[in-house]
């Protein structure tokens, strides 16, 4: 996130898009609810009527994967009726006019004819966006996990800039992270192509900083690949063995079948976790892992604020914390890896990485920080791009629509997009297991509109077999509102309804992101 959590709540505009705000981060989802008690307005994108969407202003029940045809369109009625900030343009920005020309074709009009957008609600949403002191983005994986995933993100941020709603307190581009320290984990290089703070693996002095503090000669500068590169190498035999932690790919990646038959070809599988997941059952090897009330650590999080976790008991049985784990395979396959605590650790983060340089142990006993914080001194970063980008001048980057990977069609004419309930969590890992959530929220159920419904011949509660060309599960037909005619939906949380058998492993081509909001389904009723 550019701002921090709070300032949600003082923004005069809220622009929820691809977020299902209020169920999957309830937390940000209290201030958006303060926000429009106070008299913001909220406008929500999303094919579905979530319950945020409910309390919006207006809602835009967008088709499933037109959101770069909104976000232009949104643009174009700025331009036009000249409601950009020409200062902000000016001063920090570059290729504006090449923005301007790729978003003249997005016409309230013709944007309508993809989105589905009523070109009056299109105009006065851009007009309100425009024209208020301060104004947010929310997204989350609505807006990412598409082929365009990346150029959707470049949209959102082109809207940003044109008003020049960033930068400042109450406005700025606010992705809200899925899990509670996947922010952190990137942040210390969990991505193919950098190490700590995002130091691209190609720069001669990155690699050779790390390579010296490491005791080694050299790191490759070749980048790494993703997830489903890996499960793509597995499948065809040229990745021979794998070490997967806290992930359960058998139930959150798409075309499930695929991945299992892509694990079941490795020589060596190695899964780290803290509960024998349906991916651990498959494992030659498992480690048992702390989880995080057994462990002392850090989590960042979705505001980019680094907080201290502290062991609250000790760990159960043979489990040990993810870093004593790690060093110790690592000193097994003869790189002695050795620190006296994640304090220890933490030193070295703040040694190579200069968006952590001033965080430690002895500062966060005080309370969280939000990086970048370069130096002991400096107080942390609630707001970024203060003054200036990260890279100088913020550059426009003209994006065009472009349709999913897999449309309906005669034989599978239904939309199928997944996403998360309220009372679960992930893959249910952990969410199954507590005693009162699973008892409470026991079973899922297919999302489906009354008018698909009655083609059908499917009532309230019958079970229903979905099916793509990947594969098919069986669970129960809800008859909702919720979406739209030709839209159905579920959860990917329940492993007896694993519904990633069925969706897309297109992936967007440059941040290698599954297009798990799209795929092309059928429904049928069970007998």
């Amino acid at each position: 996130m550019t701002n921090p959590i709070q300032d949600v709540a003082g923004a005069d505009f809220i622009f929820a898009i691809g977020t299902n705000t209020t169920e999957s981060h309830p937390i940000i989802g209290l201030q958006v609810k303060k926000a429009v008690r106070g008299g913001s307005t909220l406008v929500v994108a999303d094919p579905r009527k979530t319950e945020v969407a409910e309390l919006a202003k207006v809602h835009l029940q967008i088709k499933s994967g037109s959101d770069i045809a909104l976000l232009n369109g949104m643009a174009n009625v700025i331009i036009a009726e000249d409601l950009y900030n020409k200062e902000f343009v000016a001063e920090r920005t570059e290729d504006f006019e090449a923005f301007k020309a790729a978003v003249e074709k997005y016409t309230p009009e013709y944007v309508e004819g993809i989105t589905g957008i009523a070109a009056a609600s299109l105009r006065e949403v851009a007009r309100g966006y425009a024209r208020v002191k301060n104004a947010t983005i929310l997204y989350t994986m609505g807006i990412t996990q598409h082929i365009c995933g990346t150029h959707n993100v470049f949209a959102v941020a082109n809207l940003s800039m044109l008003c020049g709603h960033i930068g400042k307190p109450n406005s700025g581009v606010n992705p809200l992270r899925g899990q509670n320290n996947v922010q952190g984990a990137c942040d210390m290089g969990a991505l193919p192509a950098v190490l700590t703070g995002y130091q691209g693996v190609g720069l001669d002095d990155v690699r050779a900083r790390f390579a010296s503090a490491w005791g080694l000669e050299s790191l490759p500068a070749k980048p790494g690949i993703t997830v489903g590169e890996m499960l793509e190498g597995a499948s065809h035999g040229t990745i021979k063995g794998m070490y997967i932690m806290g992930e359960n790919p058998v139930l959150s990646d798409p075309d499930a079948n695929h991945v299992v038959h892509a694990l079941d070809k490795l020589d060596f599988l190695v899964v780290q976790d803290i509960f024998l997941t349906e991916t651990a059952q498959l494992a030659d090897v498992v480690l048992p892992a702390a989880s995080f009330a057994e462990k002392d650590g850090t989590f960042s999080n979705t505001e980019r604020r680094v907080q201290r976790v502290r062991k609250a008991v000790e760990p159960v049985g043979e489990a040990r914390p993810d870093w004593q784990i790690l060093c110790q395979v690592a000193t097994a396959m003869g790189y002695p890896m050795n620190y006296a605590s994640p304090a220890d650790i933490m030193k070295e983060i703040a040694s190579l990485t200069p968006s952590y340089g001033g965080i430690s142990y002895e500062r966060l006993e005080q309370g969280g920080i939000q990086w970048p914080c370069p130096n002991p001194e400096h107080p942390g970063t609630p707001v970024l791009h203060v003054g200036k980008f990260s890279r100088g001048m913020g550059k426009f980057n003209p994006v065009e629509y472009v349709a999913p990977a897999e449309m309906p069609d005669e034989q599978y004419p239904l939309v199928l997009s997944t996403g998360r309930r309220h009372f679960h969590y992930h893959t249910g890992t952990m969410t199954m297991r507590t005693g009162a959530l699973e008892v409470y929220y026991g079973t899922e159920y297919l999302e489906i509109n009354s008018a698909d419904a009655a083609k059908l011949v499917i009532c309230d509660g019958d079970k229903v077999k979905v099916s793509s060309r990947r594969g098919s599960v069986e669970l129960s037909a809800r008859i909702t509102d919720v979406v739209p005619e030709g839209l159905v939906f579920t959860s990917f949380h329940f492993p007896e309804v694993a519904i990633n058998r069925l969706t897309n492993p297109a992936r967007d081509s440059i941040a290698k992101i599954p297009e798990f909001k799209v795929c092309a389904v059928k429904v049928e009723k069970t007998a």
